[in-house]
């Protein structure tokens, strides 16, 4: 199989990660701060390295700043309803990710307004300006995704939080489509909630999820229950992260993304992104030299562009595409991958894409595969079209 759909997940994880988690099944068989025994405390043990891993690779003050979620929508959720109350205001971008939209859309429900900001392609200060013009004195909260997952859009994120610290507004980086490959970091780029996806750029195991902020305390709970700490009270633990984390962790994915965090280290996310441009490259203008192919966006470079494409193929559905692919043994994903928001921004809302995404993994050869597969899949489709003329 050529496995292109690395924007919902990478694929193969390395086999640093699939031991980790193997291992962790073994040696880390207990409940973490759930009991004084040998093995339970290892296994906090563990939990607490890779805290240490997650705050340091994205510059956080200190491992307490970093809470493990379900997944990144879980992350965004506890921003969202952890922050905005009714008569609030949030700005967010026009690209968002469903794990944005819906949580707003429930939350307008009661009372909170939303205004979306349109993105520039390639206009960094209209961009930013759009995200001014949006602000209201009861602005409560800016979200921005770093990454569109349909279209590779790079949002300008340390200036739109800088441009917000001046109205005295946190701001949420969506970090889904990044983290691995870009660089985006709490104190630096002024992210006061970052909420990632590790499955993806990070190569830890589905079901993992992050939290990074220094504001936690500052975040009303969705989730309340065990903790293993202050068991006699009822309320919600006030500290990080245990405000954030009820019941029991993730702990073998949790092992596995300490092991994907060193592989992208070890790596190095230069290189990681040059090569996935690289492929992006020759997959773009392969693209664009397929007669019948519709692009919408400029060839990825890393600055403008992160190393996401999505393309239709004039005349038909996206899922026929997609599937025409499957049936060559090329996996890639169709249709409005969970933001309509961001097809409507490009006016592809009715007929949705088909979306192509690299990783660390993928190789030349992949790429002749696809290219093979795709115009074969666009030939057979021309002459199914000229039958019915």
């Amino acid at each position: 199989m050529i496995y292109l759909d690395n924007a919902a997940t990478t694929y193969p994880k390395p086999p640093s990660v699939q031991n980790a988690v193997a291992s962790a099944l073994h040696r880390f068989g207990a409940n973490p701060g759930r009991g004084g025994h040998a093995m339970s405390m290892a296994t906090a043990e563990e939990v607490y390295r890779t805290r240490c891993a997650v705050s340091d690779f994205f510059h956080a003050p200190g491992p307490e700043c970093v809470a493990f979620t379900m997944n990144c929508t879980h992350a965004l959720n506890a921003v969202l309803k952890g922050l905005l109350r009714p008569g609030d205001h949030v700005v967010v971008s026009c690209l968002e990710h469903n794990a944005v939209m819906r949580p707003l859309h429930k939350l307008e429900q009661c009372g909170v307004t939303v205004t979306q900001a349109r993105v520039v392609p390639g206009d960094n200060d209209a961009t930013v300006d759009a995200f001014r013009r949006a602000m209201r004195e009861n602005t409560r909260l800016v979200v921005c995704t770093h990454v569109s997952n349909v279209w590779g859009l790079r949002l300008p994120v340390a200036r739109i939080a800088a441009m917000a610290h001046l109205y005295g507004v946190p701001v949420c980086v969506d970090a889904a489509q990044s983290a691995g490959i870009l660089p985006v970091f709490l104190e630096e780029d002024g992210v006061d909630y970052l909420c990632a996806a590790p499955h993806k750029g990070l190569y830890a195991p589905m079901g993992t999820g992050l939290l990074v902020t220094a504001r936690g305390g500052e975040l009303d709970t969705i989730l309340e229950g065990g903790t293993g700490t202050n068991s006699v009270s009822l309320d919600q633990p006030e500290e990080m992260p245990e405000r954030l984390e009820s019941g029991t962790i993730n702990v073998p994915g949790i092992a596995g993304l300490r092991a994907g965090l060193a592989f992208v280290r070890q790596k190095g996310m230069e290189r990681i992104l040059r090569h996935e441009v690289d492929v992006m490259r020759q997959i773009y203008r392969a693209l664009h030299r397929t007669e019948g192919v519709e692009l919408f966006t400029g060839e990825p470079d890393g600055e403008t562009f992160a190393p996401v494409v999505s393309f239709r193929v004039r005349g038909d559905a996206s899922e026929q595409t997609a599937a025409a692919l499957t049936a060559q043994g090329v996996a890639v994903r169709a249709g409005l991958h969970c933001a309509p928001s961001a097809h409507a921004f490009m006016g592809t809302l009715e007929s949705g894409t088909v979306r192509v995404c690299p990783s660390a993994f993928t190789t030349g050869r992949d790429v002749q595969g696809f290219v093979t597969a795709l115009r074969q899949a666009v030939r057979n489709s021309q002459a199914v079209h000229k039958e019915k003329l």
